[in-house]
């Protein structure tokens, strides 16, 4: 099968080796002209033969709206438009309203297995009308694990379905990556555990907490024993926003995805501005102590209290300490 490629970057480029590795021609194009096969959209459209499939992978929101747009200007009628990049479920509907006008198939395709995927396969969430499903289905199976197709692949849905199973998908990963970040912590800090790295390997057969994620942060420490230096600062790609955002509006609790959501945000700041009216608060009703930024006592623990997390580097003279301190494990 013969397929147009727009978006060739740290997943895109491992998407096009893997579907030519399946034996699939596949015609590339990105902006950077070092890894592009052609010049431009138009060139690219000219080469595919009709009818034509094209995926899009290019950043959500205004890249692929502006890259559908400009596709439905090109494309002929009988043509069909993926979008297997991270948009929001809500775009889906209005890319699928574009191309039909000018009788353009669209389906939304949700795609996990970052960097591995290129030797792993990708897990796949896709959302359209059966036939062009079953249109791009060669590509579909080139792209997924090996083994039965439902064990890496799945039509959601309608338009729209792909990408909100895939974010879910990530809104889950939020709360599996946080719970294996919180036990990481407790580890390092009790004093009796001398290898925590080896703790997480025993865990990666036979327990119930084995995953991938797991393997992924077996490695981290491997590479990084104590995770010295490294920053806490940690982004969030939008989707763990929208899949809460959903809860809230379906009324489905979602305690673990906003504690994790919501950790992140904290990942960021300096000095918590909540923090520092909880402080206000205590000196305001207790006659606690409110303590100046970069000027904290450090007082020591109660007994059988710590004060800071024996894993954790405390602020000192108004800096954060990244990452965690030197282990004496």
């Amino acid at each position: 099968m013969q397929l147009g490629l727009i978006g060739l970057g740290k997943m895109g480029g491992n998407m096009r080796e893997r579907i030519r590795r399946a034996g699939h021609e596949v015609v590339g194009f990105d902006r950077n002209p070092e890894v592009s096969d052609v010049a431009s959209l138009k060139e690219l459209v000219d080469t595919l033969d009709a009818p034509r499939t094209v995926w899009v992978m290019v950043p959500a929101g205004d890249p692929t709206r502006e890259t559908v747009k400009e596709l439905s200007g090109l494309l002929a009628e009988g043509d069909l438009v993926i979008d297997g990049g991270n948009s929001k479920f809500t775009d889906d509907q209005a890319n699928a309203e574009l191309l039909q006008d000018k009788g353009i198939g669209y389906v939304d395709c949700g795609v996990s297995g970052g960097i591995w995927g290129l030797d792993n396969g990708y897990g796949l969430m896709c959302g359209g009308d059966e036939q062009y499903v079953e249109r791009a289905m060669p590509i579909f199976d080139a792209l997924r694990p090996e083994g039965p197709r439902e064990e890496g692949f799945v039509h959601a849905g309608k338009v729209g379905a792909g990408h909100y199973a895939k974010m879910v998908h990530n809104g889950i990963e939020y709360g599996l990556m946080q719970a294996y970040a919180e036990g990481w912590e407790l580890l390092e800090a009790k004093d009796i555990v001398d290898d925590v790295h080896g703790c997480f390997k025993a865990w990666t057969r036979g327990t119930v907490v084995r995953s991938w994620l797991l393997d992924l942060m077996v490695k981290a420490l491997e590479e990084t024993p104590h995770l010295e230096g490294v920053s806490q600062y940690s982004t969030d790609s939008g989707e763990g926003r929208w899949t809460l955002e959903e809860g809230i509006n379906l009324a489905v609790p979602m305690p673990v995805l906003a504690a994790a959501l919501f950790s992140r945000f904290t990942s960021r700041q300096e000095n918590s501005p909540q923090m520092q009216a909880v402080a206000a608060l205590r000196g305001q009703f207790g006659g606690h102590e409110v303590m100046k930024h970069g000027a904290e006592p450090w007082n020591g623990p109660k007994e059988g209290q710590a004060e800071v997390s024996p894993a954790a580097e405390p602020k000192q003279d108004g800096k954060a300490k990244p990452g965690a301190k030197a282990s004496e494990h």
